[in-house]
């Protein structure tokens, strides 16, 4: 079962080492290189983490789930071979609940990443128009980065749990006068048209995704793409309660001339008013300074985990 860590569990370098191998080696049986990756997402087919999953891996079998801990499950059963998660918006920023999930179920680690552009559109039944539309449905991302666009006619708009989910009980309903905000690859699945393409606010608003393992798998189920980024890793620690432990914690990367390109904060979970720090560092835990880094964070903080050692994503 996944265990609920808390800042007081210990962690010496050769573990540090040993999830870090866990992570970098891809050997799995013979027969796992014939079939394709059963790869689990949260929402209805259509949604945006399924284009996550449509990006990452070369021929995936897309595996429908109705919440992100379900996913977790997945993996952490067997169940799936793979998870694909969104983990931060760039308009939304991080999503917290995939940290926490992250850092409750400590077995899985984050094998790769993708970035997925994100282009909304205005989806309704067949014959419908702008105009005889009264209610729009999508999550609450989804409806913040088209407000530009819904706020230009007197829509009430109604929050979904999913942007693909929202267009299918438009659709399973077949509710007159509602519409929804997701892909227009979403159309064709529900018999639904396009009112209105590229609803979005800007064209830079992207989702990067982070692929779960729970068990190393072959590099072949991977697009080359996703393989073919520099090195990063992601890190979780918890510092001791005394005065400068966090920025002595930051001195070790510091000192060593390694970016953290992100850092957060979010609660222990474990004890009230204590916190864990996320962080990805641009660098190989394998290469001589990351690994100094390393070390040097174990002396000072009272839990480190390695989430994951994978390829950055590009921007798409």
């Amino acid at each position: 079962m996944p265990s609920s860590e808390s800042g007081g569990s210990q962690i010496g370098e050769a573990a540090v080492a040993g999830a870090m191998d866990g992570v970098a080696d891809a050997t799995a049986g013979a027969d796992a290189t014939l079939r394709g990756p059963r790869v689990a997402f949260q929402g209805e087919p259509g949604a945006f983490s399924e284009e996550g999953v449509l990006a990452s891996f070369a021929a995936p079998e897309a595996v429908a789930l109705p919440t992100w801990r379900s996913v977790f499950e997945a993996v952490h059963d067997g169940t799936a071979d793979s998870g694909v998660v969104p983990i931060e918006r760039s308009k939304g920023g991080s999503v917290r609940e995939i940290y926490d999930l992250l850092f409750e179920f400590d077995e899985i680690r984050i094998a790769a990443e993708v970035t997925v552009p994100v282009h909304l559109a205005l989806l309704a039944l067949p014959g419908q128009t702008l105009d005889g539309i009264e209610r729009v449905y999508s999550i609450a991302q989804a409806l913040d980065q088209a407000d530009e666009f819904l706020r230009s006619r007197p829509w009430q708009v109604m929050t979904s749990y999913n942007t693909a989910g929202a267009a299918k009980v438009i659709a399973d309903k077949g509710e007159m006068g509602a519409a929804a905000v997701a892909s227009a690859r979403v159309a064709p699945l529900y018999g639904l048209d396009v009112l209105a393409d590229d609803i979005q606010t800007g064209d830079a608003n992207r989702t990067r995704f982070a692929v779960l393992t729970r068990d190393a798998i072959p590099d072949e189920w991977f697009a080359p793409a996703t393989l073919a980024g520099p090195i990063k890793t992601t890190l979780v620690w918890a510092v001791r309660n005394v005065p400068g432990s966090l920025y002595r914690c930051l001195g070790c990367f510091a000192e060593r001339k390694i970016n953290l390109s992100r850092l957060e904060s979010r609660p222990s979970r474990g004890v009230r008013w204590e916190y864990v720090f996320w962080a990805d560092m641009d660098a190989d835990p394998e290469s001589p300074d990351c690994a100094a880094a390393l070390s040097a964070l174990l002396r000072e903080a009272v839990m480190v985990r390695v989430a994951g050692v994978y390829h950055r994503s590009s921007v798409a």
